[in-house]
């Protein structure tokens, strides 16, 4: 596995959240201002067409220019949290150029620590996080299984976390001014995790 892996990652991430943008707009609509699913359409397009072409063999320098491009190109809070991840997965690939399994968990396990840097918010605070938060843990705990088979395990674990927000208080953003109303709400945030792993699964 090389760089070529990245590629396909983010082209399927580009791809999924373009084709799910009305489904996200209206789960944002919900809770926060419905512009996100043209923050992700639009970043994780940007994020792309930053690399599709590019000749770097090191995916750490591929996936941080890919969220810089990201970063430019939507500068919203989610934006901007979606950007820092791929950033800081970028560096912890960085010299890479042969992706081992603990390589693909180390990606995902930067993305997570690169948003909950950035954005302050931990497990269980109704968030994005709550999402990747399992696709990671379950990726580390299926690392003896075949790669597909691991992420699709992940990509099921992280749709429960999304529909486990349920039930949580929000503590972020628009849904937190709700108060103990936003228990009954779902996250889109999470959802976004959700697609992600779905994407990355996809690409294999």
């Amino acid at each position: 596995m090389d760089a070529l892996l990245i590629k396909n990652f983010l082209k399927s991430a580009s791809d999924i959240m373009t084709e799910r943008k009305d489904e996200l707009i209206k789960k944002d609509s919900v809770v926060g201002d419905g512009d996100l699913g043209l923050t992700m359409s639009d970043g994780f397009t940007a994020a792309y067409n930053a690399i599709k072409d590019s000749p770097e063999s090191d995916c750490g320098k591929m996936l941080y220019a890919a969220g810089k491009a990201m970063g430019s190109a939507v500068p919203s809070t989610m934006g901007t949290l979606m950007a820092a991840g791929l950033m800081h997965a970028g560096k912890a690939l960085k010299g890479v150029t042969e992706l081992s399994r603990e390589n693909i968990n180390a990606l995902f396990g930067a993305y997570l620590e690169g948003v909950m840097n950035l954005g302050k918010a931990k497990q269980g605070d109704k968030t994005f996080v709550d999402g990747l938060y399992p696709a990671v843990k379950a990726l580390t705990d299926s690392v003896e299984l075949p790669l597909k088979e691991s992420a699709a395990h992940a990509a099921e674990e992280a749709m429960r976390g999304y529909e486990n927000t349920k039930g949580m208080l929000a503590v972020h953003g628009r849904a937190a001014t709700r108060g103990e109303a936003s228990r009954e709400l779902l996250d889109p945030g999470a959802y976004v995790a959700a697609l992600l792993v779905k994407a990355f699964y996809d690409s294999l």
